[in-house]
């Protein structure tokens, strides 16, 4: 600080140095919450834990009256999982539409009904649930958007809202198609239904959520028209309003209504006509429980937990794409820190809109569903809980994509849950919404093909290890439940949800070259018994009788389901649900990613799982497969900074050229210099401040960051979600020394990369313009110029005397300086015996502008000073002041001064200094100075004129080369908030007045 010439302080900032390793687990859980509530959308279990009694989660229990939660049957904003759904906008970025999340459901029966029956039994249902009628009003777009990046949002005057339209209510001519099978065999009707699904589930364009309706039903008969020939239902909706219970309900509604019209000409019970329901945020949390109605004061110890826990879980590093697809050199931290300033990590995927769903439909025997069923209740786990060992070692099959790497690996499994069943529980699916959630499970380290191993011997040992992985499954289901995980879950996501702009990050992973739209190894939904769920309430019915295989002529014989992976989600996917004791499986990855010939392969050999677990297949052998024995690491030994250092080394790379000539002139300096001190003084100047622009400017960025983080206020100065990334961060960095290799050779090339920007003056030629006699106009500058080249005639009889005082900077071209501060001031003093002179350098920051969130909270928010100290030398011309730090002393000229008309005093000032060692440049500052606070652009230009009279535009006074000086209003008031508070508690501003009370007479 003594020796240091225009130094600002580095401690302005230093409070965000805690923060530089937590920002990428904070972006991160955003995008993973994401996923882990809502990513795999509609197909969550409503009876997937039913299926036995003796289910670890069988004791949640349905209660069959009906919500008192108030709720208008006309509208009602829309809650944080449906915006997510719908999706909400981004006005920012108008060049992109977020599409629809799609939902789709197709019921096959056994018999075909006349359209009027159907148009009948349609309206009927349509008129009992809100959201079928709804349409939503609103943009949702906040007052503001308060960060650097726009994302955190601050406001919401027209937020997203279902309304229902009584004056013109939809009907079934709003939504029905009918659909002529061009053929009347089974095998025509399947491939006409499944082209429909196929359609649906990634194409939205039929949707508009503007003028409604939010979903519609396909109806695909036969060209016979026989009415015994089978038909199928499908139901396409807008997320945002159904999962699959809800599809369920429908569908055994509208199908009981065509028994009953069939039956009696009319439909005896209508269903009771219900309010708008509840959004899950208020079913799980409880009425004016969302973070709109409590903001954070509902957080609590197990909601940090939580979010320490899901943080945690990508130190596991699951696999997450095939190995012929990966691309990690974005991911955890850089990847993270990539997405939130607005780009995709790893670049954007150009082929990213190309990605489509690939369906396989496939079905498990009632004798193998039921043998597999007595053996899940034989082990004390859930049909759920077997599934999800299955999808697992399936995956580990299909994972080295036929590379044959023989590595294990950790997989993260996406475990759907109906969050109807969690919480204040106010949600009772009697009306059409959308309670759809999950969890993540994490398994392994897992051999490759370690379920072709089962499946090739099922011996004893590797039957064991299916099963444990199903109790896995299981205690992590019953530990996130137990701890109010479903709960924490919602709560976080909906804070997430109304500070920020998720679904921007979403579309941003879903371009990501990195992750290609995966965040899961795999996915499984098990919605379980059809028959077992509640069927819609019927008039007058004190119960709610059960779903119905069966409705007069009327038999459902398949139900498959499934929601879109194609932008983001699972690697693999599977979607089950069980009619009439047949298991019934969707599997719906996204293509190319997966390709239709390895989904048609996974949906055989999950099937085959399935059968070989359940004993109706394949017999143990003598030999032991060695499944699960002798497991590898996950990564090879120093994999992870290898990667690093592989992208470290290429951002480097991009400025070789600018390294190559700076490592030329420090040669050619090297030889030139006699004396080795001058060599390394002025090459300790140079590397001072090129080291400490680098280290700079993330604080700021993170700092800004993260004074911009929701959440309650700690002592009303620490956002508490900085505290729990700070200590999610360290226990990270702590715990991994992969994870430290990593983050040091990542901070190590981004600083030699940051610094090369410097060399190739892509950093700022304002403040970071580094390179050594750098070029001008395509030619190189050697040296620099003598004093009497640059001297102005305005400097005849210059008086230094008249130079003192109060000097207000206002441009510069100068990298001891940083563009981040503001208000800068130069008092210049003459020493008594007139030999030496101080500066008496103040400065404020960071500036409004370079920290719109922090600038206020600085230590020296409201000044500092520090001192530059020279001597005035007899030999000199007048004009001309010697500078001295860090071991060198160059010269200052002061190349012109203009006087007031009046008073002769001088008003305006041009200052030059050059530091030169062997004929090369190491330093060039140019300063434009006046006695007023506020200069016009008239008084900026005539200054820049009379410089490029002075030759000093190759030096670095062209306009595009200089930075303008930042100040605030001459009246503004000194900054006073609690962080300003907090300095004068702890006395920093009593330190910094004696740290520039010792110095300035230290100087003298």
């Amino acid at each position: 600080l003594v020796c240091n010439r225009k130094m600002t302080s580095q401690v302005v900032w230093f409070r965000a140095l805690m923060a530089v390793a937590t920002i990428g687990q904070v972006c991160s859980f955003s995008v993973h919450q994401r996923n882990a509530m809502t990513s795999i959308r509609a197909d969550r279990p409503f009876y997937a834990m039913e299926m036995e009694t003796d289910d670890m989660v069988s004791a949640v229990t349905q209660i069959e009256t009906s919500s008192t939660a108030k709720s208008s049957r006309r509208q009602r904003v829309l809650g944080s999982q449906e915006l997510l759904m719908l999706p909400r906008q981004y006005a920012p970025n108008k060049d992109v539409t977020f599409p629809q999340m799609n939902h789709v459901s197709c019921t096959v029966l056994s018999a075909t009904p006349d359209e009027a029956t159907l148009c009948q039994a349609i309206d009927e249902a349509v008129a009992s649930h809100p959201l079928l009628q709804a349409h939503v009003q609103g943009d949702g777009e906040p007052n503001e958007r308060i960060d650097f990046f726009q994302m955190v949002r601050k406001g919401e005057p027209n937020p997203c809202t279902f309304v229902v339209n009584e004056d013109k209510m939809f009907t079934s001519k709003d939504v029905l198609t009918v659909v002529q099978v061009s053929g009347d065999s089974r095998q025509a009707l399947d491939k006409s239904w499944k082209g429909a699904f196929h359609r649906d589930l990634d194409d939205g364009s039929w949707c508009s959520v503007e003028t409604g309706p939010l979903w519609k039903v396909e109806f695909h008969k036969t060209s016979s028209g026989e009415s015994n020939d089978a038909c199928a239902l499908v139901f396409s909706f807008n997320h945002a309003i159904s999962d699959q219970s809800s599809a369920n309900m429908l569908a055994d509604q509208i199908i009981a209504n065509m028994a009953s019209i069939e039956e009696s000409n009319k439909i005896v019970k209508e269903a009771v006509k219900h309010e708008m329901p509840l959004a899950l945020e208020e079913s799980v949390l409880g009425n004016e429980k969302r973070f709109s109605d409590v903001q954070t004061g509902e957080f609590s110890p197990g909601t940090v937990k939580y979010v320490t826990s899901k943080a945690a879980e990508g130190f596991k590093k699951p696999v997450i794409l095939p190995d012929s697809d990966r691309q990690e050199s974005g991911g955890g931290i850089l990847g993270a820190l990539t997405i939130i300033s607005g780009k995709a990590s790893g670049g954007e995927d150009e082929k990213s809109q190309e990605r489509k769903s690939t369906l396989q439909f496939r079905k498990l025997s009632k004798d193998a569903t039921s043998a597999l069923l007595s053996k899940c209740r034989e082990r004390g786990v859930s049909m759920t809980n077997a599934l999800s060992a299955a999808v697992t070692l399936t995956a580990s099959d299909f994972i080295d994509n036929g590379m044959e790497k023989g590595e294990s690996r950790n997989y993260k499994v996406l475990q759907s849950l109906d969050m109807r069943r969690f919480g204040e529980q106010l949600d009772k699916c009697e009306t059409v919404a959308c309670m759809a959630g999950s969890m993540d499970l994490l398994h392994g380290p897992l051999p490759d093909k370690s379920g072709q191993a089962l499946r090739d011997n099922p011996s004893a040992e590797n039957l064991y290890q299916f099963w444990k992985l199903a109790l896995e499954g299981k205690e992590q289901t019953a530990a996130f439940i137990e701890s109010d995980g479903p709960r924490h879950a919602v709560r976080v996501f909906d804070f997430a949800m109304s500070i920020s702009d998720m679904n921007n990050l979403i579309h941003l992973t879903a371009q990501s070259k990195d992750s290609q739209g995966r965040a899961y190894s795999a996915g499984i939904s098990n919605v379980g018994v059809y028959d077992r769920q509640k069927a819609v309430r019927r008039r007058d019915d004190a119960e709610r009788e059960p779903l119905q295989i069966s409705h007069g002529r009327y038999k459902v014989e398949e139900v498959f389901f499934a929601t879109s992976h194609a932008r983001t989600g699972c690697l693999y996917q599977v979607s089950c649900l069980t009619v009439d004791g047949e298991m019934q499986c969707t599997f719906h990855p996204a293509s190319p990613v997966v390709s239709e010939e390895t989904n048609a392969k996974f949906a055989d050999a999950f099937m085959d799982t399935l059968e070989t677990v359940a004993g109706l297949k394949g017999e143990p052998t003598s030999e032991n497969s060695g499944g699960f024995t002798n497991p590898i690491s996950l990564l090879p030994k120093n994999a992870l900074a290898g990667v690093t250092a592989l992208v470290g080394g290429i951002a480097i790379v991009q400025h070789a050229g600018a390294w190559q000539q700076f490592f030329q002139s420090l040669t050619q300096m090297r030889e030139n210099v006699q004396d080795p001190e001058q060599f390394w003084a002025a090459l300790n100047f140079w590397i001072f401040f090129a080291v400490g622009h680098p280290i700079l400017q993330p604080i700021l960025w993170i700092s800004d960051v993260l004074h911009g983080s929701p959440g309650p206020m700690v002592a009303n100065l620490v956002p508490i979600t900085f505290i729990v990334g700070n200590v999610m961060a360290i226990a990270a960095f702590i715990s991994s020394k992969e994870i430290q290799k990593a983050v040091n050779i990542a901070a190590l090339a981004a600083f030699f990369t940051y610094v090369g920007a410097g060399l190739d003056s892509q950093a700022g030629l304002g403040d970071y313009n580094l390179a050594l006699d750098d070029s001008y106009k395509g030619q190189v500058v050697k040296g620099c110029p003598s004093y009497d080249e640059v001297r102005q005639p305005s400097m005849e009889n210059f008086d230094l005397n008249k130079y003192q005082g109060l000097w207000y900077e206002h441009k510069f071209h100068d990298w001891t300086q940083f563009k981040e501060v503001y208000d800068t001031t130069l008092d210049i003093k003459l020493t008594a015996d007139g030999k030496g002179w101080i500066d008496d350098f103040g400065v404020k920051g960071p500036a409004p502008d370079a920290a719109p969130l922090s600038w206020d909270k600085s230590p020296v928010a409201n000044g500092a000073h520090y001192f530059l100290f020279g001597r005035v030398d007899s030999k000199d011309p007048p004009g001309v002041l010697r500078e001295s730090g860090f071991g060198v002393e160059f010269p200052n000229y002061i190349v012109d001064v203009q006087k007031d008309a009046s008073t002769g005093e001088y008003k305006e000032a041009i200052q030059f200094q050059c530091l030169e060692r062997g004929g090369v440049r190491v330093f060039e500052g140019i300063n434009f100075m006046s006695r007023n606070p506020i200069m016009t652009d008239q008084e900026l230009t005539a200054m820049h004129a009379r410089a490029e009279k002075a030759g000093m535009y190759p030096y670095g006074a062209d306009p595009d080369q200089m930075h303008a000086v930042a100040r605030r209003p001459l009246d503004a008031s000194p900054i006073d908030n609690s962080w300003q508070a907090m300095w004068r508690a702890i006395g920093f501003d009593k330190l910094l007045e004696l740290l520039t009370e010792s110095i300035e007479d230290g100087g003298r």
